[in-house]
C-alpha cells in the first residue's frame, strides 16, 4: 500500500511539474488490521461492516443519522411516496433505513447506498469504541517524526489524522514540524460524524496554529454526502476535484490529484 500510495503522490506531483517524492519518505501506518476486532488482517472475508453482516441497534441509529444529514427531509418524502423497493438491499434492514439508503441512492447512484452505509458503520466503530480508537491513535501517532511536515488523511484516515492533531496527542517534537493537513474523501463534512468527535452543532473545525489544512473532494464522492469542508471553518481551504464515476472515492485518484500535489510540494519546498 505503501508503493501504491507513493506511486499516486509522485504521479500528481509530476503533473504539476514539481519533485518527485524520495522513496522512503511517506510513512504509512497500517491500522485498518485493527478494525477487524483482533484479524491480524481485514480481507472481504473478514469485514465486520459488510452488508452481509447484521447491523446492531447502535449502528443503526448512528448510520440513520447521517443518512439523514445527507439526504435530507424533502428527498427522503419523495421516496416514501414510492413503493418500498428492497432489491439489492437486505431485507432485514427495517423500512425507513432502506428508504434512507433508496434516497441516498437517488443522489448518488451506482450502489452508493450500501457503501455509504459500510463506511459509517467503520466510522461509527472508530468514534464509539474508545479502546479500539486509543490503539489506532497510538499507532498512528508512532508513524509521525521530528521531520514530518505533511499528514495526508483519507476517509477515516483523515477523520483519525484530525482527531490526532487537534487533541494534541502527537509528541511536540513531531506535531511542532507539520506545516500541512491534506484531508480528501473526507466524512467530516456529515454533522453526526462530528458530534462522535464531542463537537457541537456549528462549532468550527480547528487544528493548531501555523498547520495549513486543504480538503480535496469530489461532489460525486458518496461517503462525503458531496459536500466540502470550508463551511465549517474559515481555516480550510477546499479543492474541488473530479474523480470519474466509476468509484469517486477511491484513495489512489485523490492521491494523484494535481490540488493534493500542490498542497505537499508547497509545505514541503
Amino acid at each position: 500500500m505503501t508503493a501504491e500510495w507513493g506511486k499516486a503522490i509522485n504521479r500528481g506531483l509530476h503533473a504539476v511539474q514539481r519533485p518527485q517524492m524520495p522513496t522512503g519518505d511517506l510513512e504509512l501506518p497500517h491500522w485498518t488490521g485493527l478494525l477487524a476486532r483482533g484479524a491480524d488482517r481485514l480481507g472481504p472475508e473478514d469485514d465486520p461492516f459488510d452488508v452481509s453482516v447484521p447491523l446492531t441497534e447502535e449502528e443503526s441509529e448512528f448510520v440513520a443519522a447521517a443518512l439523514e444529514d445527507v439526504v435530507g427531509q424533502e428527498s427522503l418524502e419523495r421516496v416514501e411516496e414510492g413503493e418500498l423497493q428492497t432489491l439489492g438491499l437486505p431485507r432485514l434492514w427495517p423500512a425507513r433505513f432502506t428508504r434512507l439508503v433508496m434516497a441516498y441512492d437517488r443522489r448518488f447512484p451506482r450502489g452508493g447506498g450500501k457503501l455509504f452505509v459500510s463506511a459509517m458503520r467503520e466510522v461509527r466503530f472508530y468514534l464509539y469504541e474508545p479502546d479500539l480508537a486509543a490503539r489506532v491513535r497510538s499507532l498512528v501517532a508512532q508513524a509521525f517524526g521530528e521531520d514530518t511536515s505533511v499528514v495526508v488523511g483519507h476517509s477515516l484516515g483523515s477523520v483519525i489524522a484530525y482527531d490526532l492533531l487537534r487533541t494534541g496527542q502527537i509528541p511536540q517534537e513531531s506535531v511542532g514540524r507539520v506545516r500541512t493537513l491534506v484531508t480528501c474523501g473526507s466524512p467530516l463534512a456529515i454533522p453526526s460524524v462530528r458530534r462522535g468527535l464531542g463537537l457541537m452543532d456549528g462549532e468550527p473545525l480547528k487544528l493548531p496554529g501555523g498547520i495549513t489544512w486543504v480538503n480535496v473532494f469530489d461532489p460525486g464522492d458518496f461517503i462525503t454526502g458531496g459536500r466540502g469542508l470550508e463551511s465549517w471553518s474559515p481555516g480550510i481551504a477546499d479543492e474541488q476535484v473530479h474523480n470519474g464515476v466509476a468509484d469517486p472515492h477511491k484513495a489512489l485518484i485523490y492521491l494523484r490529484s494535481e490540488p493534493l500535489a500542490r498542497a505537499i510540494a508547497d509545505a514541503v519546498r
